[in-house]
């Protein structure tokens, strides 16, 4: 029963930093995340936010912008969910969106090796 509260809670997080991120944030280091998944502790004091910028090469400038925002999102977060602790929130970059298109390259170059 605990598990199904806290994966809702883990969606209601990422749609509403989604929220926050596109109407709400002025920063434009922060202004293009995409927040890919939450995943609330089971006592839900901490709550790992997963994201993926476009542009790889401002990826550690946003995880600083991010950092430096988590106590904004934080306090944005306690007006929007009704829950008595909203979880310090820690930013963590996705890594699985570019290891997906390593893979995808790789079955690439073997489709066309079979090919010739």
């Amino acid at each position: 029963m605990a598990n199904i509260r806290i994966e809702r809670l883990n969606d209601r997080i990422q749609e509403e930093l989604s929220k926050i991120f596109m109407l709400e944030v002025k920063d434009k280091d922060i202004k293009f995340v995409t927040i890919t998944d939450c995943e609330v502790s089971s006592d839900l004091s901490y709550c790992k936010v997963y994201y993926t910028v476009l542009d790889q090469t401002k990826k550690e400038s946003t995880a600083k912008a991010l950092k430096d925002a988590s106590g904004f999102l934080r306090g944005e977060l306690s007006k929007r969910i009704d829950i008595r602790h909203t979880p310090e929130l820690k930013f963590l970059y996705d890594e699985s969106i570019s290891y997906g298109e390593k893979i995808d390259k790789i079955i690439e170059d073997i489709k066309d090796e079979k090919e010739i």
